[in-house]
């Protein structure tokens, strides 16, 4: 599906919402209750003003050199980065979005137009694809794989010390009540704003996302936790930018089925090993057989463009 010809909101300038007064939010119960499109959320108490300035999002600052990719700049090198710079962003009430570049991203940001506007407005960007990580080390940058499931949990706990509340949406109810549930139990006082699964088919510029977005700003919610698969949740995000209120939106893919236990995730050792898409593509060959020939199908293509990178990167290093 072309989500370009239906493409409906009008880009011209990120804007940032920064708080001039503290938020007060108060809950009433440990975790939220989704059917279909209705909701059950915690109540959200706002006492700020918003003040809207332009902001060119800038990435955090770094001196290694970033390896780019269809002009995605991959600017946050390890989890513990990430992390800082995500919950930083949130405390100052700013909309971003955050997106992690793996080899599926890198074959649509070649044949999607729209999916590299979206990209190209990510504040955050990290390395997901092993190769993309292997290309960043020939660069000389200390670079770490950092994937949307292993951004969850860390930010929550962030998110729990500094009174950030969170919204979870993607999925399925059933999948949405256990992992707030079990947020809620590993990370005692996080504020869940409110979940929302929607139906199949989500369509990032349609009537049904309207609903979402009025409901994720209506939560009053600083992180929006987006787990609704490549383009979707990409498109979404960048939606949202132009859209909420003082959102940081996190791409997570599969991120919330892995917590609630319906998905199972790699083990560490073929995660750390670059294998963890042989051992997805042995559990699911018919679905995701076809996706990893279209990857490694890119992967000369993207050895040979970022060669220069390399050269380039080398020589300023030993100069």
């Amino acid at each position: 599906m072309s989500f370009a010809l239906r493409h409906r909101h009008r880009c011209v300038a990120l804007v940032r919402f920064r708080d001039d007064a503290d938020q007060d939010f108060s809950a009433d119960s440990s975790h939220c209750e989704a059917t279909g499109m209705s909701i059950v959320q915690r109540e959200c108490v706002s006492q700020s003003n918003h003040r809207q300035e332009v902001d060119m999002a800038e990435p955090p600052i770094s001196l290694q050199p970033s390896l780019t990719v269809d002009g995605i700049s991959i600017n946050v090198p390890s989890l513990p980065e990430a992390v800082s710079s995500i919950v930083s962003a949130a405390q100052r009430g700013d909309n971003f979005s955050v997106c992690t570049l793996n080899l599926d991203h890198v074959v649509q940001l070649q044949q999607h137009a729209n999916f590299r506007a979206a990209y190209r407005r990510a504040r955050f960007v990290t390395a997901d694809g092993f190769p993309i990580v292997v290309l960043s080390r020939l660069m000389g940058t200390r670079i770490e794989r950092t994937t949307g499931a292993d951004l969850v949990e860390p930010v929550c706990a962030e998110a729990r010390k500094k009174g950030l509340s969170v919204f979870l949406l993607g999925s399925n109810d059933s999948t949405l009540n256990m992992t707030a549930q079990r947020l809620s139990e590993r990370f005692m006082g996080l504020q869940i704003a409110g979940c929302l699964a929607p139906g199949p088919g989500f369509d990032p510029y349609s009537s049904e996302a309207d609903v979402a977005i009025e409901t994720i700003r209506a939560s009053g919610a600083r992180l929006c936790f987006v787990a609704l698969g490549a383009p979707r949740q990409e498109l979404f995000a960048a939606r949202c930018l132009d859209e909420l209120n003082g959102t940081g939106v996190l791409c997570i893919g599969a991120a919330l089925d892995f917590i609630a236990g319906t998905q199972s995730r790699a083990p560490s050792i073929a995660r750390r090993t670059g294998l963890e898409w042989a051992w997805r593509m042995l559990r699911e060959p018919r679905r995701l057989g076809p996706r990893y020939v279209r990857c490694m199908s890119v992967v000369p293509r993207l050895v040979a463009r970022t060669i220069p990178q390399i050269v380039q990167a080398r020589m300023r290093k030993a100069a």
